[in-house]
């Protein structure tokens, strides 16, 4: 049985890129990082104000995940302090302080300005 190269070559490429496209999904939800791993690995902070920030020592990695986090946060303090005839910053405090006695030992939390674990 003769084949011909150019099938086979043509065979291999889509093959080839089926399996770069398969490595690259995988990878990026992989390395994807959720607010609880960055909480828990120290790489975000828990702030009085009801957002998220970078703790002292930790690395950048975790910034676009601080904005995305905190954008969703300001929606959703928007709402109830629209609801309760309250200020959006009262209502991230509020939170914070409904949310501060959950949050596992170790956790970074900055008070009045200043970083520690819980």
């Amino acid at each position: 049985m003769h084949v011909n190269i150019a099938d086979r070559t043509q065979s291999f490429i889509r093959t080839l890129i089926l399996l770069v496209a398969l490595i690259a999904a995988a990878t990026s939800s992989a390395f994807a990082l959720d607010l609880d791993t960055a909480r828990n690995t120290g790489l975000v902070g828990e702030v009085d104000n009801g957002y998220i920030d970078i703790p002292p020592g930790a690395g950048t990695e975790a910034r676009p995940l601080v904005g995305t986090v905190n954008q969703e946060r300001r929606a959703a303090y928007a709402d109830i302090a629209a609801k309760n005839g309250i200020s959006i910053d009262v209502a991230g405090r509020r939170t914070f302080e409904k949310r501060f006695p959950g949050f596992p030992a170790g956790t970074w939390v900055q008070i009045q300005g200043k970083w520690s674990k819980k």
